[in-house]
């Protein structure tokens, strides 16, 4: 093992946490796992540092995902939004040389959401914000979240997506959790949803990071650039759609392969690829595997697998140089 394997300095940018106060909320309303078919995983801060320590990881961005905090009634979520980033400062600030944290947010009420932004960033300094990929059915590109994406693109803040649920309630899952397959698609929905509704490029300042690689959005590049084709599509279809794909961020949690790494290499510059564990979601040894197979991966040079497991992401929050 190298010396910088024993040295922490990994930026982990996908990886969660779940606080007690948050799995009893949801209890409360009757949800007991995180996506039907996933139970929740043990968390507690202790061993989250444990496993930054034992995986080399200098930093960890932290998040709170699925399911979210909005059950249908906007005062509760606005609550549990601030109860819930109050909660995420606290940890950054007992841990403020190993942890950042995106802010969760009250949506689909907008207007909330814009006033939650102004709490965790002006008041509790968090590092950034964190999006689903839908609300309810309501994904990122529909005109109500324009006046977020107005507000992300002036703050020019890093903006975590992590995928969600899947609204239609017909669709087939085959007895198979979300997480296994559907969790890319929504990815791809939403990164399909924000180009052709225009966010994309009325907002150029935007930063966005793309979980598991973008989905399936880098296989798919070619295909989603096809609108151009279709009559009734041609005059939403972006100009520079390539462009606009490349972007976006893109992290590696749950897509360090030699399947999912070369698609991603083959849209993304080196400069746009970030390390991310999905802990706890994720399980130790799993990540650890991970690792080293990302070190073992001959499709990156030394200074590219340094920038896509460190610099990268220091370039975004530049707070955890230190």
């Amino acid at each position: 093992m190298s010396s910088t394997e024993l040295i922490p300095y990994r930026i982990d940018v996908h990886h969660h946490v779940i606080p007690p106060f948050y799995v009893e909320v949801l209890r409360q309303e009757g949800i007991t796992e995180a996506v039907p078919g996933v139970s929740f995983p043990n968390w507690n801060i202790d061993d989250m540092i444990t496993m930054l320590d034992q995986q080399g990881i200098a930093a960890a961005i932290v998040s709170i995902s699925e399911p979210g905090i909005y059950f249908g009634e906007k005062v509760k979520a606005q609550a549990l939004a601030h109860r819930a980033n109050t909660f995420l400062a606290e940890l950054v600030q007992s841990h403020h040389t190993r942890l950042g944290a995106f802010a969760i947010l009250p949506l689909p009420d907008t207007d909330a959401a814009l006033k939650e932004i102004e709490y965790a960033l002006d008041t509790l300094k968090l590092d950034g914000i964190g999006l689903l990929t839908n609300y309810r059915g309501t994904y990122l590109g529909s005109p109500i979240f324009d006046p977020l994406f107005a507000e992300l693109n002036r703050r020019r803040i890093p903006v975590f997506i992590h995928p969600s649920t899947p609204p239609s309630k017909d669709q087939p899952h085959f007895g198979l959790p979300a997480p296994l397959y559907e969790f890319p698609f929504d990815t791809t929905r939403a990164v399909a949803n924000l180009l052709y509704s225009g966010t994309m490029e009325r907002y150029p300042m935007l930063r966005l990071i793309l979980s598991h690689a973008g989905g399936t959005v880098p296989f798919l590049a070619k295909r989603l650039m096809t609108g151009a084709m279709l009559a009734k599509l041609s005059d939403r279809t972006p100009e520079h759609m390539l462009a606009l794909l490349k972007r976006f961020y893109y992290d590696v949690a749950m897509s360090i392969s030699p399947y999912s790494l070369p698609s991603l290499q083959a849209l993304a510059d080196p400069s746009h690829i970030l390390y991310g564990s999905d802990y706890p979601f994720v399980p130790v040894d799993a990540i650890a595997r991970d690792i080293k197979e990302l070190r073992n991966y001959d499709g990156f040079d030394r200074q590219e697998i340094h920038l896509v497991e460190r610099e990268n992401a220091l370039l975004l929050f530049p707070r955890l140089r230190s």
